[in-house]
């Protein structure tokens, strides 16, 4: 299949060639010369702009940061939809808001083409195994059609309904997953500031209803080592909590959880981190409050 591919960042690079390794046919495009270079030298094509993937292309996949971006690069000028046929899909894998989706697609469709939002789940390191979680939303056709493609992304997929559903539970997710690491970091800080253990802490929280994945799984592997390595930026981790706040207020609901972990990540942003993963918001806690809130090293064995 002739697949085209915008957007080579943390997540999408990973993800662009895993449709390559599937033996698909594939044009790229990225502002970064230097990520289009990476995927030309593992086997694909570049594009100097979105119509000339779309040009090249029976689906094109956008995995790009805000929802303009994507309005942008598909129906704008030089954009996808001026290079697609009839027939061809844009898969959209971005976090964007479903209004957004809703209207690119719609656009598209009026075209002859259509759009099936697809948002990605789980972390980078799935993304290189090809494990992402998919939620899907569209129309079932051209869900369908897209199905290969989609299938050499991830391996969970959640068919969420008609179109704008697949954007509509990606920022939903993000909005509990974020505002829970927001509040881990603040719970632990004041627990080792009151003089608690990181250990302490984590034994009782897993017996009682503070337990949580992010406790779990994605702190120990980042926040708890101090590594704010880029993973899932800051920046990226506050807009996607925008959407869901905004979402929510178009709809007559006050978000005041989620804004308050907005306001919490755009602070990072002002502190010059934002491009950090959101381990970093550990850190910060840490030197408001002059702690270090660290897992403890393992016991080195020694074998005679």
């Amino acid at each position: 299949m002739k697949v085209g591919f915008i957007g080579l960042g943390v997540m999408g690079a990973p993800m662009a060639l895993n449709i390559l390794k599937a033996g698909h046919e594939l044009t790229v495009f990225d502002r970064s010369p230097e990520a289009v270079a990476r995927l030309v030298k593992a086997g694909a094509k570049a594009a100097a702009t979105g119509k000339e993937v779309g040009a090249a292309s029976e689906f094109v996949v956008t995995m790009l940061p805000e929802p303009q971006h994507v309005e942008e690069v598909v129906t704008g000028k030089d954009g996808v939809a001026e290079g697609l046929q009839k027939g061809g899909i844009v898969i959209e894998m971005s976090t964007i808001d479903p209004g957004t989706s809703v209207k690119i697609g719609d656009v598209l469709r009026k075209r002859g083409m259509d759009l099936v939002d697809s948002p990605v789940g789980k972390t980078s390191e799935h993304a290189v195994t090809g494990t992402l979680t998919l939620m899907v939303g569209g129309n079932q056709a051209a869900i369908d059609r897209a199905m290969p493609v989609l299938k050499c992304m991830g391996t969970d997929t959640y068919f969420c309904g008609g179109p704008g559903t697949g954007h509509a539970m990606k920022i939903t997710n993000n909005l509990l997953a974020t505002t829970i690491m927001v509040a881990n970091t603040e719970a632990l800080a004041i627990g080792i500031k009151a003089g608690l253990t990181l250990e302490l802490m984590q034994k009782v929280m897993r017996t009682t209803m503070a337990w949580n994945q992010q406790l779990a799984v994605a702190m120990p592997k980042k926040a708890f080592l101090g590594d704010y390595s880029p993973g899932f930026a800051c920046r990226l981790a506050g807009k996607d909590v925008r959407l869901a706040c905004e979402v929510a207020e178009a709809q007559g609901f006050e978000a005041l959880v989620g804004r308050a972990a907005q306001a919490t990540l755009d602070r990072a942003g002002t502190m010059g981190m934002g491009d950090c993963d959101t381990a970093v918001l550990m850190k910060i806690r840490e030197n408001e409050l002059g702690i270090q809130v660290r897992q403890a090293a393992a016991p080195t064995v020694t074998t005679t």
